[in-house]
């Protein structure tokens, strides 16, 4: 009697083990804090994927094996031109879990604003991040 109540608990955990939630994957980001923080990098990430393409991405990429790295550089000129530079990678992990910066995939925009503010020029950098993540998830999978 014991052993099967040990192996109806042993079943059950399985089976609940296999029905959690998917790993997320690691993100990294190495932004200017003039232009962009990590909170709004991760957000404008998961605004430009739906669950379907994130199920499709692990099913292809798996979150043990890779994770995304974004960066948006920049600031003003002297000329106070608003430059900004936005790109997302692809990474492959280490067996620690770790980043290793040397990126599979990538994505690059640019933009240069004569005469923004503080404001439009982060909003330039949001604008840019974006189209960077979404022309890296179009050369993942199809949308």
């Amino acid at each position: 009697m014991r052993k099967c109540l040990a192996l109806a608990v042993m079943l059950l955990s399985l089976a609940s083990a296999s029905h959690a939630a998917p790993q997320p994957y690691v993100f990294a980001d190495d932004s200017s804090a003039v232009l962009m923080n990590r909170d709004e990098a991760q957000a404008i990430w998961r605004a430009q994927v739906n669950d379907s393409q994130l199920a499709r991405i692990r099913a292809l990429y798996p979150t043990s094996k890779w994770g995304f790295v974004s960066q948006v550089e920049g600031g003003f000129t002297p000329e106070k031109i608003c430059v900004v530079t936005a790109r997302v990678m692809m990474v492959p992990r280490s067996t620690g879990g770790r980043l290793l910066f040397k990126p599979t995939k990538s994505a690059t925009t640019f933009a240069a604003q004569p005469g923004a503010t503080v404001e439009q020029c982060r909003a330039t950098a949001s604008d840019k991040l974006s189209q960077a993540v979404y022309a890296l998830l179009t050369s993942l999978i199809v949308p």
